[in-house]
């Protein structure tokens, strides 16, 4: 009876971490990788209405669309046949049709250039690692 209550006490301890068997895990510190997305863009624009975020569209900033990104983010954008890259902010819902994954505004496909659709890939940036993007993206 002893035993099975110093057991059950060691097994206790461990789930708390105080007492472990074996060597002691460590934890990186380091931030998780830049979340990273590949596929095609494509080029929207709606004269005098409202994105999903409330703002009003304008085809002349760098703005764009995304699924599932919050509002806000910002987004490096890199078109794969000439290496050009943006950043643009999220700041609408789409695209809506399969193989798509961003929607850039006039302003954003000419920076890039390219007309209809392009493969791009995706680096959603972080304003303290990216500071010297993001400063010159604002």
């Amino acid at each position: 009876m002893i035993a099975l209550l110093g057991a059950m006490t060691l097994v206790t301890l461990a789930g708390e971490g105080a007492a472990t068997a074996g060597p002691a895990v460590k934890k990186s510190k380091s931030a998780p990788s830049p979340a990273v997305e590949s596929g095609l863009a494509s080029i929207y624009c709606f004269r005098n209405g409202r994105t999903a975020s409330g703002e009003r569209a304008r085809p002349f900033i760098l703005t764009a669309a995304h699924k599932t990104l919050p509002f806000g983010t910002l987004v490096e954008v890199t078109n794969q046949r000439n290496g050009r890259s943006i950043v643009v902010r999220i700041n609408d819902r789409g695209p809506f049709i399969k193989g798509r994954i961003i929607d850039l505004t006039p302003a954003g496909a000419r920076a890039l250039k390219f007309d209809g659709l392009t493969p791009v890939t995706l680096r959603v940036l972080n304003p303290r690692r990216d500071e010297r993007i993001v400063a010159r993206a604002l």
